[in-house]
């Protein structure tokens, strides 16, 4: 099994040139209409709903791994992508990116892909105990009810094999509750492109199918070249143990500071067979030209209203 969230991770809609496609409720239904708020979220997104909220399961034996992973209590920057989807409620992880908008969250492509999925929102260092300790952050919608989102389109148009090497999103989200943008709130990762594949020392971040808390592993990353014709790239690999669904989407950080809980995102989670087949060694699709293109289209496209 692939650490592939499915309906637990195909949320909102995919940007086109010509336009984003709708994002329809399960079956034929209409698209939502309107904006869709942190109040409107807070309401919906129930501490109970969110504690319902699963991941897709995931089998394969265990690999064994260099890097120990721990559940902690997590750090403002990271948190929870819930999102609506059929008749479920679901979750990945996502993270906070630094934008001259502060408004902007990583994900992998894979959690952010979808036509009918609804009522999406980001929720900063999530924990069962506490759910909601920075607010609530809706993923934006045009005034046609079409999420903000940014993926390349080669991902939508060869696949999550074929195009395993693009598994990165961006997405737009509105203020909290109280009106201040996600980044004033819990503040931002730098975003690094072109840094290579080789890290001595990287934190990997991720919530678990299950787990209460976030989970923490610090270790080097080494490239991975695919030899399989049917998903080709390289990537980004790390070993840490007990990552299953649901992290898809964790950051990979470097450079991390405890003082101000921020780092230096080079990868997220996704990519060779949607981040991974075993819970104990994850993967990135390579942060290069490609996905500085994608950020700097999704700078433009949200300053669009």
């Amino acid at each position: 099994m692939r650490r592939t969230l499915t309906v637990a991770a195909t949320t909102a809609a995919l940007l086109l040139p010509g336009g984003p496609l709708p994002v329809a409720e399960a079956g034929n239904a209409p698209p939502p209409s309107g904006r869709w708020s942190a109040q409107e979220a807070e309401n919906f997104w129930t501490p109970s709903r969110m504690a319902s909220a699963v991941p897709i399961s995931r089998g394969g034996a265990p690999a064994a791994g260099d890097g120990t992973g721990q559940d902690f209590d997590g750090i403002p920057v990271v948190g929870r992508m819930f999102v609506m989807k059929g008749g479920g409620a679901y979750f990945c992880t996502a993270s906070v990116v630094a934008s001259p908008g502060r408004d902007l969250v990583l994900s992998a492509a894979h959690c952010l892909l979808g036509t009918d999925a609804r009522q999406v929102a980001f929720v900063p260092q999530y924990t069962a105990d506490n759910p909601q300790p920075y607010g609530m952050f809706p993923i934006l919608r045009d005034a046609g009810g079409r999420s903000k989102v940014w993926i390349d389109p080669r991902y939508r148009e060869l696949g999550a094999d074929q195009g395993a090497a693009l598994d990165v999103a961006f997405a737009q989200v509105g203020p909290d509750a109280d009106g201040f943008p996600v980044e004033d709130v819990v503040g931002g990762n730098r975003l690094v492109t072109g840094a290579g594949f080789t890290h001595g020392k990287v934190s990997l971040i991720g919530y678990p199918a299950s787990a209460a808390r976030p989970r923490l592993c610090v270790n080097r990353t080494t490239k991975f070249t695919s030899t399989d014709p049917g998903i080709p790239g390289d990537f980004l690999r790390i070993d840490c143990t007990g990552y299953p669904g649901g992290t898809s989407g964790g950051p990979f950080l470097t450079a991390y500071d405890e003082r101000t809980e921020t780092g230096s995102v080079v990868g997220v989670i996704g990519g060779w067979k949607t981040g991974g087949d075993t819970p104990d060694t994850s993967y990135s699709s390579y942060f290069g030209p490609e996905i500085r293109k994608l950020y700097e289209t999704a700078l433009a496209g949200a300053r669009v209203a």
